[in-house]
């Protein structure tokens, strides 16, 4: 089985989408210990596969030096039409807002709370990081009016463009989707990621798409780890197989 774990913000006022600094740290320092990193489509004994949504700047103010220091792979969904090419903001600014004020206005202009290109393609050049689409705006592509084709397609061509590497997967904003958001991911791209708190048994997922385990707000840097918790992940795998979910 592989276990893919979904992390988002550190240090964030949104507490249940963040961790603390040194929360993060001991996990991935307990990572390091008991798996392989991978990214998607590779092979190891004792693999996990780490992703962070939403390219937050917090990811490469704080994740980036851990996964340098533990020798760890991850996986960044980006949602590209909020990535500047560059920036000279001040670190402290650009980790200044709360989650909500992230998103407004063009706080993502001035304030530059997301990941740059020029941060992007340094991380990916490390060796340690995968980029996959998040879609273009972050949107529910569930949602009536959605502009699939610019959401899921023309992400993966301008992220692609930018950044001068294949990418080949794509994580679902909000978890949410429908028939046809799924086939379109399908056709363009390897791997298409999903919340579900579910394990997997290979790269096909189940039903086609790849589960994905809550890693915000832990309790203690093994919570995802102890028995009771992987008796659960275990049970729900189990009863999606025999659903044939997606």
């Amino acid at each position: 089985m592989i276990p893919v774990v979904m992390y988002h913000h550190i240090n964030s006022d949104d507490l249940p989408l963040s961790n603390t600094e040194a929360m993060i740290d001991k996990h991935l320092r307990l990572v390091a210990q008991r798996y392989t990193s991978v990214f998607p489509g590779q092979d190891a004994e004792n693999p996990i596969c780490l992703t962070f949504d939403d390219a937050y700047y917090d990811f490469y103010h704080y994740v980036f030096p851990l996964l340098k220091k533990y020798r760890l792979k991850a996986l960044l969904a980006v949602p590209s039409a909020y990535i500047l090419d560059d920036t000279d903001v001040e670190p402290s600014r650009r980790l200044s807002l709360t989650h909500r004020e992230i998103y407004e206005g063009e706080n993502w202009q001035t304030y530059a709370p997301f990941c740059t290109y020029a941060e992007l393609r340094e991380m990916i050049l490390s060796g340690l990081i995968a980029v996959a689409s998040h879609s273009m705006n972050h949107v529910n592509l569930s949602d009536e009016g959605t502009d699939l084709a610019r959401e899921i397609v023309a992400s993966k061509r301008i992220l692609e463009e930018k950044l001068g590497f294949r990418v080949d997967s794509f994580v679902l904003p909000y978890g949410k989707y429908n028939a046809a958001a799924i086939a379109l991911a399908r056709e363009h791209y390897s791997y298409v990621f999903r919340i579900g708190n579910a394990l997997n048994p290979s790269w096909e997922g189940i039903g086609g798409l790849i589960y994905r385990i809550k890693g915000d707000a832990l309790r203690a840097p093994d919570d995802l780890f102890k028995p009771l918790k992987q008796l659960g992940f275990w049970f729900k795998t189990i009863i999606k197989l025999v659903k044939g979910e997606q």
